[in-house]
C-alpha cells in the first residue's frame, strides 16, 4: 500500500513540474488607451482635483514617465501611429478617420503569430486592415457600454487560459459629448480651478467638471481590471500599460503640438519586472517605441519596418538616457492643417505650414460650453494674450519655447535674439527628419468640414485632398533622428 501511495504521489509530483514547466515564461501585457485625456489631468501628474485613485496608487507601485509625447493630437491617427509603430505619414492614416492601410504590419499580428493570445475591447477607430491582429474585438456600442469599458472584464474572463496574452482595452472616456453616470456629480463645478487659457466662469467650470467626471469612470473600470488579475492569479505577470491618445478635449489643448495637445500619462505597473517602484522617468519616450516595447517583452523581433526602438531598459534603470528628440504632425482633425513638432530636452519647435488658419480646436471642442464662454470674453474685449492665442490668425510659421522657464509653453521665443542658436538646431533636426521619413506638404490638404466660430457642419461637398507623406512614405524604414 506504501508502494503505490508513494507512485500516486510521485506521478502527481511529476504533474505539477511538467505543468509549471510548460508555463509560458513570457510576461501577458494589457495596453489601456484613454480618449482625450491630458497628461495634466490625473492625480499622479499634479490635478489634485481630479480623482483618480487607481490610476494614482498603480503610479506609486509602478513606473511613470514625465515626458512620454503622441506622434499626433488626433484620436484615430495616433491610434494607427500607436498600433503600427510608425509616423502618421508613415502609416498611410495621417488625417482624422482614415483607415490604415492593409499594407502596413502591426505590433499585435506579431505577437499573434508568436503565440499569444489578442484581444480588443472598447473604441476601434482605426480601419479594418488591423483588425487581422485580434483573436477577438468587442468594439459595438450597446456592447461595450457608455464609456467603452463594460467588456474589458468579460474578455479578462473568457480568455484562453494556456497561453500568454495582449489585450488593447479602449475607453471612450473622456470623449466629447459627456452623458450622465455612475460618477456624476464626483466633481463639483463650483470648486474647479480652470486654467489660464480658459475663462473662469460657471459654464467652463461645469464642462471641466463633467469631464473630469468622466476620467473618474475610466479610473474605475483600471481598478477592475486590477481586480480581476489579482483574482485569477496573474498580476504579478502582467505588464499594465495606461495611456491616452491626445490632450484634453478643450480649446488649446486637443488638436494642438504643444505638451496640452501630445503629451500624453504613461504609467506602467509589472510587480516581476519593475525593481524600483514609485520613480518617474524623465527621459524622452515617443508613442512609436510602445510596438518596439511590446515585441521586446515577448521576445519577438523588431523589424525596421517599426520607426521606434524598445525602451524597455528604462524599467529597469529610469534614468538612462533614451531618446534626443521626440517628433509629431497634426494634419487634418475637421479643419486644414500641416504643422511639425520637434521637441528636446529644453525646447520645443512647430514648423506651421497654414500660419493663415487660426486653430482653436476640433469640432467637438468648438461646440463646447467651455469654448462659448471665450467667444464672449473675446466680443467682450476681456481676453488674456494665452486666450486670444484660441482665435489668433495668422498664426506664426514657427515657434520656440523654452521649457525650463516656460513649462506651460505660454510665450513664443521663436523671433528672440536669444532663440537663434536653438531655432537654427532644431529647424536642421526637423528638416532631417522630413526628409528621412519622406515627409511632405501637399498642395491640395483637405480643406475645412467644419465652422469654426460653431463647430457645426459646413454645407459644401466633402472631399480629401492628398495625404502627407504619399505612396512614398508607406515603405520607408527610416527612423529619423534619435
Amino acid at each position: 500500500m506504501k508502494q503505490l501511495y508513494l507512485l500516486v504521489f510521485i506521478s502527481l509530483l511529476g504533474h505539477a513540474f511538467s505543468v509549471a514547466w510548460a508555463q509560458d515564461p513570457r510576461p501577458n501585457i494589457i495596453m489601456i488607451i484613454a480618449d482625450d485625456i491630458g497628461y495634466e489631468d490625473l492625480g499622479a501628474t499634479g490635478n489634485s482635483q481630479v480623482k483618480s485613485p487607481n490610476i494614482d496608487r498603480m503610479a506609486e507601485e509602478g513606473l511613470m514617465f514625465s515626458n512620454f509625447y503622441l506622434t499626433t493630437s488626433s484620436c484615430s491617427p495616433s491610434r494607427c501611429s500607436i498600433i503600427s509603430g510608425r509616423y502618421p505619414h508613415n502609416a498611410g492614416a495621417a488625417e482624422l478617420h482614415t483607415p490604415l492601410p492593409e499594407s502596413i504590419l502591426t505590433f499585435p499580428e506579431l505577437l499573434q503569430e508568436a503565440g499569444y493570445f489578442t484581444g480588443q475591447s472598447g473604441k476601434w477607430h482605426m480601419g479594418p486592415a488591423p483588425r487581422r491582429g485580434f483573436d477577438i474585438i468587442y468594439d459595438k456600442g450597446p456592447q461595450i457600454g457608455d464609456g467603452g469599458e463594460a467588456q474589458w472584464v468579460p474578455l479578462l474572463q473568457e480568455r484562453p487560459k494556456g497561453k500568454p496574452f495582449f489585450l488593447w482595452l479602449a475607453s471612450l472616456d473622456a470623449h466629447r459629448p459627456w452623458g450622465t453616470n455612475d460618477f456624476s456629480g464626483t466633481h463639483d463645478k463650483s470648486s474647479v480651478d480652470v486654467p489660464r487659457h480658459l475663462v473662469n466662469a460657471e459654464a467652463t467650470r461645469a464642462d471641466l467638471a463633467q469631464y473630469y467626471d468622466e476620467i473618474t469612470r475610466f479610473d474605475d473600470f483600471i481598478g477592475k481590471v486590477e481586480k480581476e488579475l489579482e483574482e485569477q492569479g496573474v498580476l504579478e505577470h502582467t505588464v499594465i500599460v495606461i495611456l491616452s491618445d491626445n490632450g484634453r478635449p478643450f480649446p488649446r489643448s486637443k488638436t494642438r503640438l504643444i505638451d496640452s495637445g501630445i503629451k500624453s500619462p504613461l504609467i506602467i505597473k509589472w510587480p516581476k519586472g519593475i525593481p524600483k517602484v514609485g520613480q518617474v522617468s524623465e527621459s524622452l519616450v515617443s508613442s512609436i517605441d510602445l510596438a518596439p516595447t511590446f515585441l521586446d517583452l515577448a521576445g519577438v523581433a523588431i523589424g525596421d519596418n517599426f520607426q521606434g526602438k524598445s525602451f524597455l531598459p528604462l524599467l529597469q534603470n529610469p534614468g538612462l538616457p533614451f531618446r534626443n528628440y521626440v517628433f509629431a504632425e497634426h494634419n487634418w482633425h475637421d479643419h486644414e492643417a500641416h504643422e511639425r513638432m520637434v521637441r528636446s530636452k529644453d525646447f520645443l519647435f512647430i514648423r506651421n505650414n497654414r500660419p493663415q488658419s487660426s486653430n482653436p480646436g476640433p469640432a467637438d471642442s468648438n461646440a463646447s460650453d467651455a469654448f462659448a464662454d471665450l467667444k464672449r470674453q473675446r466680443d467682450e474685449g476681456m481676453l488674456n494674450p494665452v486666450q486670444a492665442d484660441v482665435f489668433a490668425s495668422p498664426r506664426p510659421h514657427e515657434e520656440l519655447y523654452f521649457l525650463r522657464e516656460d513649462p506651460g509653453l505660454w510665450l513664443n521665443r521663436a523671433a528672440t535674439a536669444e532663440a537663434e542658436f536653438a531655432l537654427d538646431h532644431l529647424r536642421r533636426v526637423l528638416d532631417q527628419w522630413v526628409e528621412e521619413t519622406d515627409d511632405s506638404l501637399p498642395q491640395n490638404l483637405t480643406a475645412d468640414w467644419y465652422n469654426k466660430e460653431t463647430g457645426k457642419a459646413l454645407d459644401i461637398e466633402r472631399s480629401r485632398g492628398t495625404m502627407p507623406g504619399g505612396d512614398k512614405a508607406l515603405n520607408t524604414t527610416e527612423k529619423g533622428p534619435f
